[in-house]
């Protein structure tokens, strides 16, 4: 089998795409795997083994029809990480979330359409239902996006899942909580605190640090997206969560820890606009359906990610 991983040259989909080629026991259908990549500031070749005969890079945007029609022709099922991401940069400006998260989302489905794509899964995130003050949100509940970015995300979603209810596409959307782990490019807070703290440098705090975040590594969240691929079904939704709830002021002090540096190292800075309180998700249905679970803990996650960067410093300072 082919499988096309859009934005497999960044952080989670390069994960995932050398999940599938490192022979994961439970991906052993596929046998290559197409990555389609902007190649933007997050997407880097070097995230890749580009020797490996199984694996093909093509430099390429999702917005342009003739660019995913190429990539596509072959390709048995899509798994789709292509997206801009970052709440901070949505907000300075939009309009580069929604060509892409957006109209990108919708040229990928067009051609998936067109080329009799087997099955389409859609990678999504917990932002899209906004902050949550007690409990923890579920598949079935209301999207409530408050930043650019994930409104963006949650106009996604539903693109997706109408081309199931219209076209009878197999579709099936992921909603993740906050990944961390290795590659993740020093824009999102774990990756930046760890470079700045390694290299004597202080760390900007929001607010007054009580923002709450689900953390999940990179690995289980792969995990979860292509137990979603294979076992999930047809036209549905599930949350992938991490189960480790931290506030911000938390995973400061455990950054620090893991830096040898102390709490002088942090600048307290004026709060992001919208900026939303909670995120909580329940991924009860995963679990039961695709059999997933996070198998990496928090406290050994993040030595190994802290770890990963302090033996990796050409890959960030550069």
């Amino acid at each position: 089998m082919n499988l096309l991983v859009t934005g497999g040259a960044g952080f989670i989909g390069s994960t995932y795409a050398r999940m599938l080629l490192n022979g994961a026991p439970d991906a052993l259908d596929v046998s290559r795997v197409t990555v389609l990549d902007k190649l933007t500031y997050a997407g880097r070749p070097d995230n890749l083994d580009l020797t490996d005969p199984r694996l093909t890079l093509v430099h390429g945007d999702i917005c342009d029809p003739d660019t995913v029609a190429e990539a596509m022709t072959g390709v048995d099922q899509v798994v789709h990480f292509a997206a801009e991401s970052h709440v901070d940069r949505s907000i300075a400006d939009a309009h580069a979330f929604v060509r892409t998260n957006v109209a990108g989302t919708q040229t990928l489905l067009d051609q998936a359409l067109r080329q009799g794509i087997d099955r389409f899964v859609h990678v999504s995130t917990d932002e899209v239902y906004g902050s949550v003050e007690t409990g923890a949100r579920s598949e079935s509940d209301p999207l409530d996006p408050n930043s650019p970015y994930a409104a963006s995300k949650a106009a996604s979603d539903l693109l997706a899942l109408s081309c199931h209810r219209t076209h009878g596409l197999d579709v099936r959307v992921t909603r993740c909580s906050n990944n961390y782990g290795p590659r993740q490019y020093p824009e999102k807070v774990v990756p930046l605190f760890v470079t700045r703290l390694l290299t004597g440098r202080e760390v900007p705090l929001y607010g007054d640090g009580r923002n709450v975040r689900d953390w999940l590594h990179v690995d289980d969240h792969c995990r979860g997206v292509d137990a979603v691929r294979l076992h999930g079904r047809p036209g549905e939704i599930y949350n992938i969560g991490g189960g480790t709830e931290l506030t911000n002021r938390e995973l400061t002090g455990l950054l620090l820890a893991a830096c040898g540096r102390d709490w002088s190292a942090v600048r307290q800075v004026p709060d992001r606009k919208g900026h939303d309180l909670r995120y909580a998700i329940r991924d009860d249905k995963v679990r039961a359906e695709c059999g997933y679970a996070p198998q990496t803990d928090f406290e050994t996650g993040l030595a190994r990610t802290v770890e990963w960067y302090r033996r990796h410093r050409r890959w960030w300072d550069c």
